[in-house]
């Protein structure tokens, strides 16, 4: 099975189709009627897909098994045609495209099966999807060829040259894949004036997107959220709790996190875990959506 731990909640819809094609209108209205020899067609259908829909990743083997929380069986008629369509509605970390498309298959079976005693020439045909929603494949595309980003590494070790950094390199390279090509990148030790300096930097040059990596822990040195504070003029508790949340599913431990977010004037702040690990989580759990914020604070979107 395919690896979706990494993946967040969403709400996830789809919507399939099939086409039960008869040989003859009397076909239909005996449907229609409720005249079928072997019993209500369309209810016996309607019954099937839903067990359908509940039972994929029983009969299909690369499927998830997940949570379904809406589902929906509807009929249309034309002439000699029964149109199917069945609707999902998941919250999960992976779609429902093919829990509906199931769903939509089985039905056909079951109406074939009902009416071939009375129509030998019966077909299924078009079992397709319709549509589907939710996830990243259904994201608005975000203009970020415009924003400017600064990765500041805070670590007295990485500063001194006794580690290597590697969170820091993370972000920039995320921030790279999100489309982002102005990054600054530097590195200070845990100190509450050399990231305040960071900070005056940036903003002087208009930076749109800071980001720190490191001290948002519980030692001594651990001071970035300090150092930030008296920056934000507009705090978004909403990213850091996204995240941790996100992290907490994981690793129990990320709930230490103590770091802040929000928009020091025109410029968006997040102070990030220094732990590669971390930063890796933070960037699945808030990009792409994170940059969304620059449409809504100019008034652009919701």
């Amino acid at each position: 099975m395919v690896d979706i731990t990494f993946k967040t909640f969403t709400l996830r819809k789809a919507i399939a189709a099939a086409t039960i094609k008869t040989s003859s209108v009397s076909t239909i209205e005996a449907v229609k009627n409720g005249t079928v020899p072997k019993g209500n067609v369309l209810e016996f259908a309607r019954a099937s897909a839903l067990l359908a829909i509940k039972k994929t990743s029983d009969v299909i083997p690369d499927c998830h098994p997940l949570p379904v929380e809406f589902a929906a069986i509807s009929y249309d008629f034309d002439e000699i045609n029964i149109h199917i369509k069945v609707e999902v509605h998941t919250i999960y970390k992976t779609g429902v495209e093919v829990e509906a498309m199931h769903g939509a298959s089985v039905a056909s079976l079951v109406i074939y099966d009902m009416l071939k005693p009375i129509d030998k020439n019966v077909e299924i045909s078009n079992i397709k999807l319709l549509e589907k929603q939710g996830g990243k494949s259904n994201q608005k595309n975000i203009d970020v060829t415009h924003l400017t980003a600064a990765v500041v590494v805070c670590s007295d070790s990485v500063s001194q040259g006794i580690k290597e950094d590697s969170s820091g390199k993370i972000l920039v390279e995320a921030l790279q894949k999100q489309g982002i090509n102005t990054i600054d990148y530097s590195v200070v030790s845990d100190d509450i004036s050399a990231i305040r300096q960071q900070i005056e930097l940036f903003k002087n040059k208009g930076c749109n997107l800071l980001l720190f990596t490191g001290g948002t822990g519980l030692s001594d040195r651990d001071v970035t959220p300090e150092a930030v504070h008296p920056f934000i003029t507009k705090e978004i508790p909403g990213i850091m709790e996204t995240a941790r949340n996100y992290g907490q599913e994981r690793v129990k431990t990320s709930m230490l996190s103590r770091g802040i977010a929000g928009f020091s004037d025109d410029m968006l702040i997040l102070t990030l875990p220094g732990s590669s690990g971390a930063v890796k989580e933070y960037v699945q759990a808030l990009f792409p959506q994170i940059l969304h914020i620059f449409s809504v604070k100019q008034g652009a979107g919701h």
